[in-house]
């Protein structure tokens, strides 16, 4: 018996129970069911799946607040920081939520490393957004960059310094600038290869976004590597063999619309011309970009696509679409998002057949 249900009247549970207890007494023990090798199959499969779009639940078994997030990989863990909307958080405060994975798929709940209050006197409806935590190796500190502002105006238009001691610690706030002396907006966080670290802002009186290299202590921008004159923001970034890719989204608020890319050999550009990743109609899959992760494995490198799916009414409940994006030359492409499984060692990112998938 796989499970014990009140279908049909109580006399055929109480049945069932006296079954189950004299069998008990007789064995001296109670074996659980046998499961077919192919419901094993499904089970196991269904822990290694990551499904786009749908709840995802951190280790324990709350939704991952981690909205408009970024990654910060430390060895073989991965931390993923991001805005804390949970409902029940203090409407005067800001909340900033970290979590750690090994694989991309299972995600540890630390703590919230940021609950602030308003901390430059911007009023109650200042906003704390989109963080990005960079380590430093000269001072060995964490330091986070994050969109400090007000609503409804933005005026404001400036990133946050906040620093750590150690990754998921509370993240104390430093101060507030513009950088480069230009409005940010929606900001985007780089790491290249060479462990150099980079920061996108995205600025409306120019009418398009930079991207600048931090210094060493990552306290400071350090110069502009980049301007691309297109008004984008949710700025993504990766490097991936001989090529970098930068992708952005449309100025249309939480409304999803169709996110663009570019490419060049170099961050100083030339930049080609932006082109769809997705199809036009689908509005990138009713998602707005954050980041691109780059997963290098010993068989192949993949790169995956990072979204937010917007519900404005109850930002709480927004979700996330993570999707392995196709590259080919200058050309990359974002599949339809559905069940797929990542191996971080080999690198080896797999889409699931509709036979393979995992039930639900």
């Amino acid at each position: 018996m796989n499970e014990l249900r009140a279908k049909g009247p109580g006399w055929e549970i109480h049945k069932a129970v006296l079954a189950l207890l004299f069998a008990t007494c007789m064995t001296g023990i109670i074996t659980a069911p046998k499961i077919s090798a192919e419901d094993q199959h499904h089970k196991d499969l269904d822990n290694y799946v990551i499904r786009p779009g749908e709840r995802w639940l951190d280790d324990r078994g709350q939704l991952i607040q981690a909205h408009g997030g970024g990654i910060t990989r430390l060895g073989k863990d991965y931390y993923w920081f991001g805005e804390d909307r949970t409902e029940t958080n203090d409407p005067v405060k800001k909340y900033i939520s970290c979590y750690s994975s090994t694989d991309l798929m299972h995600w540890k709940f630390h703590r919230q490393v940021v609950a602030i209050a308003d901390p430059e006197n911007l009023g109650p409806k200042w906003i704390l957004e989109r963080p990005k935590v960079y380590y430093s190796p000269k001072t060995k500190k964490f330091v986070m960059y994050a969109h400090l502002d007000n609503a409804p105006d933005y005026d404001v238009a400036r990133v946050a310094l906040l620093t750590s001691d150690t990754v998921d610690g509370d993240y104390h706030y430093v101060k507030s600038f513009r950088p480069l002396g230009q409005e940010s907006r929606d900001i985007g966080q780089f790491i290249d290869d060479d462990g150099s670290a980079y920061l996108i802002f995205e600025s409306r009186p120019t009418k398009g976004f930079f991207i600048a290299k931090l210094s060493e202590d990552r306290m400071s921008l350090e110069k502009q590597v980049a301007f691309i004159h297109t008004p984008l923001e949710g700025g993504a970034l990766i490097h991936y063999k001989a090529l970098y890719y930068v992708l952005g989204s449309h100025l249309t608020s939480w409304r999803p619309n169709r996110n663009v890319y570019a490419t060049a050999t170099s961050l100083s550009g030339p930049w080609s011309t932006m082109k769809d990743i997705a199809p036009p109609e689908t509005n990138t899959y009713n998602s707005q970009s954050s980041m691109l992760i780059k997963v290098a494995g010993k068989k192949t490198t993949s790169v995956i696509y990072v979204g937010d799916r917007w519900t404005p009414e109850d930002l709480w409940n927004s979700s996330y679409i993570w999707m392995p994006v196709k590259i080919n030359g200058r050309r990359m492409s974002l599949p339809q998002p559905q069940p797929w499984t990542i191996n971080i060692k080999t690198g080896v990112a797999t889409i699931l057949p509709a036979q393979l998938e995992a039930k639900p």
